[in-house]
């Protein structure tokens, strides 16, 4: 077909040019010229005009179109023109993004309908129990310690968690679009957890406001500690008490030998209670041995307890405090006492009954002892001091506890004392049990992490592999497991308890458990064992400190194990 457009072409051509000779021969010829011939001329200039503007557009053409070419490369990104595809995939991805974030947005928004739905429910309980003739809160049996206020830190709580579930939300609906971290985190004046209103905010017990007495002891009167009721975290509540003692009675407190006793100056920081107070009121059994190493002697046994045994000392411990060279006249009992039932005993009853004007007292065992207990368990306890406790953990652990939880845990951390060892048996000889199934305990667990809303739990326990890999298991938070996280063994690689080993601490029991103790006083919220002295050392420290929640509650509380085996 081109060839014969071509030919077809040349031969127009040809007869065009044939066509022109003839005119031309035709005009040499002819000498005059006519109408006729002017009109010849006529077309010779117009063929003429119209076959050189069709070569200048051919030319300019010629000349144009590598410019724009030129221009159009210069102007344009090349590599944008083939990367619809790859825009095409992300369109899709960010679509997948969008119906993902609607998704859990739903899923969010039906959460927070149950949740309005039964806080909605609980203040209608409340109405009709309140409102209820010859019934009140405080007298239906297992809500005797549930008053009005709590009930309304309960719903202010509940109220915060809506709202704070309703932030969450906004921050799933805007994931998807590029702004809308920005714009979530820019909104503050609805977050109640930078206002200190968060659920689980700390408590202020106004240590200023505290009932004190001055422990301004004579510098030759002694009062000689002895506890031997239970392990280290009764010894420590015993001690304590006997400060609360020599306070009342001026005298100079002298901690017991590690040879009868713990070794109370691995644990605790003994200059710290001195400097608290600005002077000297408590000596360890080495000093008070060099003072009166001419004259060994307890000038004075009267014994706060009468039974089981007088100072509820038996024959062994007796011999102990003899084979360290002290002497001691008979022992004598102060009132009738027994350590099952003790007596509700005032600070006048202790004045009258043990002042005395020898050098050197002992009152044997005062773990039981009842006196003034609102006084004594106080936050900051009982005795005037510039600190905030007295009896606290040593700097060595102190900062060891610190790099723990620097290392492992962070600043918002639950921490748990599971207590297990021994305590089946213990709790069942109680009325009701404190000792609950490992399924129960892990559904309390979870109750109190909707609260704090903490990534981690720092677990204290004795427990079996067996009962910590099943509690493990069970803890949940937004269907995420959340770890326990217990002590590792020691590894050169880390650095976080390098003070205890290089102080010949590491490996020490007691040591271990003040270490225990002080990790779960950090804590953001503590969950404890009922019963236990290590649980009640450890709410002592955290109200001292000022580091007790208004979640700190111990493990089910207010709630009976859902299974109690019979006794032997």
């Amino acid at each position: 077909m081109m060839r014969d457009t071509e030919s077809s072409d040349e031969e127009d051509d040809r007869e065009n040019l044939i066509h022109q000779n003839e005119r031309v021969n035709d005009l040499s010829k002819s000498p005059r010229r006519s109408t006729f011939q002017i009109e010849d001329v006529k077309d010779r200039f117009t063929l003429c005009r119209r076959f050189n503007f069709t070569s200048g557009k051919r030319y300019l053409l010629a000349i144009i179109l590598p410019l724009l070419v030129l221009i159009l490369y210069f102007a344009t990104d090349i590599k944008s023109l083939f990367q619809t595809t790859v825009t095409t995939i992300k369109y899709d991805g960010s679509v997948n993004s969008i119906r993902e974030s609607e998704l859990r947005a739903l899923y969010l928004l039906r959460q927070q309908q149950l949740g309005l739905f039964k806080l909605w429910n609980h203040t209608l309980v409340n109405d009709t129990s309140t409102t209820h003739t010859g019934s009140s809160l405080e007298s239906t049996p297992g809500f005797a310690s549930v008053s009005r206020s709590s009930i309304v830190e309960d719903l202010k709580a509940d109220l915060l968690r809506q709202i704070s579930l309703n932030k969450q939300i906004q921050q799933v609906l805007l994931s998807s679009h590029q702004l809308g971290n920005s714009l979530i985190t820019s909104d503050n004046s609805t977050d109640p957890t930078l206002g200190g209103l968060g659920r689980c905010r700390k408590v202020d017990h106004n240590l200023s406001q505290r009932r004190t007495v001055e422990w301004k002891p004579r510098s030759n009167k002694y009062l000689f500690a002895i506890c031997v009721s239970g392990q280290m975290s009764n010894h420590l509540i015993c001690l304590e008490k006997h400060m609360f003692f020599a306070a009342l009675l001026n005298r100079i407190l002298v901690i017991p030998s590690s040879k009868v006793d713990y070794e109370f100056r691995r644990v605790l920081d003994v200059d710290h209670i001195n400097k608290c107070l600005g002077r000297e009121v408590i000596v360890t059994y080495d000093e008070f041995a060099e003072r009166r190493k001419s004259h060994l002697h307890i000038d004075k046994f009267l014994c706060y307890f009468s039974q089981p045994q007088p100072c509820f000392l038996d024959e062994e411990r007796v011999k102990k405090l003899k084979s360290l060279g002290i002497s001691m006249n008979k022992l004598e009992v102060a009132w009738n006492e027994d350590v099952k039932n003790p007596k509700k005993r005032t600070v006048q009853d202790i004045m009258a009954k043990f002042s005395t004007d020898d050098d050197v007292l002992a009152i044997g065992d005062v773990f039981f002892a009842d006196v003034e207990k609102d006084w004594v368990m106080q936050p900051g306890g009982p005795i005037s001091h510039k600190c905030k406790t007295l009896i606290e953990p040593s700097r060595l652990i102190m900062l060891t506890a610190q790099r723990f939880v620097q290392t492992f845990l962070g600043d918002n951390f639950i921490a748990l004392h599971f207590r297990r060892h021994g305590f089946l048996k213990f709790c069942n000889a109680k009325k009701p049990s404190c000792f609950y199934p490992v399924p129960q305990a892990a559904d309390c667990i979870n109750r109190v992490l909707e609260r704090a809303n903490s990534p981690v739990i720092y677990l204290s326990t004795d427990a079996a592999e067996s009962e910590t890999g099943l509690l493990q298991s069970l803890v949940v938070f937004n269907g995420k497991t959340v770890s326990l996280v217990q002590r590792p063994a020691r590894n050169s690689a880390e650095k976080w308890d390098a003070l205890l080993y290089r102080h010949g601490l590491e490996g020490d029991p007691q040591v271990d458990a003040m270490l225990d103790k002080t990790i779960c006083a950090m804590s953001s919220v503590f969950i404890g064992s009922s019963g236990s002295t290590f649980t009640d050392d450890i709410l002592r420290l955290r109200k001292d400190w000022g580091s007790a929640s208004l979640c700190d509650e111990y493990l089910c509380q207010g709630e009976l194990p859902n299974f109690v085996a019979d006794d032997e």
